[in-house]
């Protein structure tokens, strides 16, 4: 997991900001948006009202004061989690934007070119970068190839290739040229840029509430109405109770009484924190270097139950590995790994090292220093299709040594007179219908043997997908690979099913297929033919060093251009779901609690006749000091568990790779069971320490 853009969960100057900026939020156009602490909004404003209005009839209540404090703190402490939320993207920003620079371009028109400052650059302008250049704007490499610092948006250090006419033609502004020379076509106008886009999410400024929050804002602007509509209710009912009593009308219900039965009756915990949930989880993708376009991809990524995966780099290695050496007959193993060692040593491709490392492991052979051995190395050529080293003996005889493909190894043994066995061309045969790679080593005019090249499933790829199977994700993979090896290979990673020989269109029927039957669709890509199969996906990861056409299709980028990340974002996507579904679930239990904190407190007198209790008393389980201390507790209880659950909200509930139903029952049990207990006690204290 990537941890570049990692930002400390309260920072003193992030928690400075957010407790201005939760007092600006109090304005109404503001605090409208959240319907839930608007009403408590309302009711502060209203206590507040009636605090005045007794201290200029000469009739002063500290309870009222209190209640109208705890109230405006409720309102505040709602403000402060989404501020902190929103101050900890603005952070993220600040960092971007560090990166931006007024760069000057080198505008290529013809053959002359014009220095201009990269703000007036347009889209479809032609700009040349060369070595120690930075890349004015977004554009795509059209000719040339060289090496791109890409840290500033990625953090990593290590250069990447960008050339023309492949996959890897995208290049980002900001980035810097290593070496060589390219021409960019510029594909953004200035101020929509891939940097100042990301600046726009990370610091909310375009974030729009997801269609399950606003499903869930719904639902609590619903049960805030009917519990509004049932406190309406209740003076009259209160009204027809004391008359029946005999008792005075003065014990009816005060205003400030209604609205802290309200507050506290209302669902103003998840309220309170809803948004900094959502907020908190776009921040958790940037932490793994990865940009939603939306909100609503994060959820979609949450539900999705289909991934289709590449195999090449995503559950394999990408790189073909030295595996076991066969050799050929009358010729010793021991032979055959040193020959291959030596015709390895200035290979410097992953495969080439992989034979040194084999031959080392296996036999214990090792490296020999190359300008002590009068050799002259032979370069893997496309012409050649091989690779090798020219060894002079003391009596000037020269050993050819080669490794390379079975026809390449056949015409260098056949020129030099020599006799290719068909036992080896039958293992090679067996090798490539496995879906191996044969390399075969050959020493002057004698064949020694083969090399067992074999894509590696990458370590631990098994347990994740076994993880995804307990989450209900059915996992596919796609390969490029005949039948056999595609279905060797699904074996080992562990994965549910493979497409085998898959051409672009394939993947976009096959999503299509999915999402017909139900199912929500993930996939991963770079390439301009992988755009209609990221944009048909519910959740579509481009790479960053993909194409831009693959980057404007998908609705989120890798920065770090890491196929397996796509797990990782399912991960960060259930984590949200869970997040906001056990802190609702908190929510409206501990909403029964402050239920039976109220309700005894206030109609203790109803029906009591001459003794003063009533029999609604008995439902005073908690026994509560007071009718006063008893509201005054719930009230204040409602205002600090808000603050308490921030760092929740914003940090995310744990995750764990579980079923539905297994998830379900642990939310209900801790959050739910914890919902009702955790207030019970909760409220007795406060209740305790006002009443001392």
């Amino acid at each position: 997991m990537s941890t570049k853009h990692k930002t400390s969960l309260f920072n003193k100057k992030i928690v400075l900001q957010a407790a201005a900026d939760s007092i600006n939020k109090l304005n109404p156009v503001s605090l409208i948006k959240n319907p839930v602490i608007f009403i408590v909004g309302i009711g502060a404003v209203l206590t507040t009202f009636v605090v005045f209005a007794g201290i200029f009839q000469q009739a002063f209540s500290s309870f009222n004061l209190q209640i109208a404090i705890w109230l405006w703190f409720t309102v505040l402490f709602a403000n402060f989690s989404e501020a902190i939320a929103e101050g900890r993207g603005k952070a993220q920003a600040d960092t971007l934007r560090k990166n931006r620079t007024q760069t000057k371009a080198r505008k290529l028109e013809g053959k002359q070119e014009f220095s201009i400052f990269a703000t007036e650059l347009k889209k479809g302008d032609i700009v040349v970068c060369e070595t120690g250049d930075v890349i004015p704007s977004d554009g795509e490499v059209i000719e040339g190839v060289a090496s791109v610092d890409e840290s500033a948006i990625t953090g990593e250090s290590a250069p990447v290739i960008r050339e023309s006419g492949g996959d890897r033609s995208a290049v980002t502004g900001g980035t810097k040229v290593i070496s060589d020379r390219i021409l960019v076509q510029i594909t953004s106008e200035p101020g929509n840029t891939f940097i100042d886009r990301m600046i726009s999410l990370v610091e909310g400024a375009k974030r729009q509430k997801t269609p399950n929050e606003i499903a869930l804002s719904i639902l609590l602007s619903g049960l805030s109405i009917i519990f509004l509509l049932a406190v309406v209710t209740l003076p009259a009912f209160f009204h027809y109770g004391l008359t029946a009593s005999g008792l005075s009308l003065t014990q009816n219900l005060s205003l400030p009484v209604l609205i802290a039965l309200l507050v506290c009756l209302i669902p103003t915990t998840i309220g309170g924190l809803l948004s900094a949930i959502g907020i908190s989880g776009m921040d958790r993708l940037l932490q793994r270097n990865v940009i939603a376009t939306s909100g609503r991809a994060i959820e979609a990524a949450g539900d999705v139950d289909v991934l289709l995966l590449d195999k090449t780099g995503t559950i394999t290695l990408g790189n073909r590995m030295a595996t076991d050496f066969i050799p050929a007959e009358n010729v010793s193993i021991e032979k055959l790994a040193d020959a291959a060692q030596l015709s390895s040593l200035s290979d410097e491709t992953p495969e080439g090292r992989s034979i040194v490392i084999l031959a080392k492991e296996k036999f214990n052979i090792r490296g020999r220093e190359v300008h002590e051995m009068n050799a002259v190395f032979i370069p893997f050529t496309a012409q050649s299709r091989m690779s090798g080293v020219d060894l002079k003996t003391e009596g000037g005889h020269v050993q050819q040594i080669r490794k390379g493909s079975s026809e390449a190894i056949k015409t260098f043994i056949l020129n030099n007179n020599g006799f290719y066995p068909q036992k080896i061309q039958e293992i090679v045969s067996e090798l490539a219908q496995q879906g191996a790679t044969p390399l075969v080593v050959a020493e002057d005019n004698k064949v020694l043997g083969v090399i067992h090249l074999k894509d590696i499933v990458k370590g631990g790829i098994k347990q994740r997908f076994a993880e995804l199977r307990k989450m209900g994700i059915k996992t596919v993979m796609i390969t490029g690979d005949n039948s056999l090896t595609a279905a060797a290979i699904a074996a080992e990673a562990g994965v549910d099913d493979f497409m085998a020989e898959a051409k672009p269109e394939d993947k976009l029927r096959r999503i299509r297929e999915e999402q017909a039957n139900g199912h929500l669709v993930g996939m991963i890509g770079d390439g301009t033919n992988d755009a209609p199969a990221l944009a048909q996906a519910d959740i579509g990861i481009a790479m960053n060093s993909g194409t831009q056409a693959a980057r404007e299709a998908g609705n989120m980028v890798d920065l770090d251009s890491n196929p397996t990340k796509l797990i990782e974002v399912v991960e960060v996507g259930k984590q949200l779901l869970m997040t906001r579904g056990a802190l609702t679930t908190f929510s409206i239990a501990n909403d029964v609690a402050k239920y039976f904190a109220i309700i005894p407190a206030i109609a203790i007198s109803l029906y009591s006749g001459k003794t003063g209790i009533g029999p609604l008393s008995a439902l005073n389980i908690m026994n509560l000091g007071s009718p006063q201390s008893a509201i005054l507790s719930a009230v204040v209880f409602n205002a600090l568990i808000i603050m308490l659950l921030v760092p929740l909200a914003l940090k995310g509930v744990r995750y764990r790779p579980v079923s539905a139903n297994q998830a379900l029952m642990r939310n209900l049990l801790i959050f739910g069971l914890g919902g009702l207990i955790a207030p019970f006690a909760g409220i007795k204290i406060i209740d305790i320490l006002i009443n001392l």
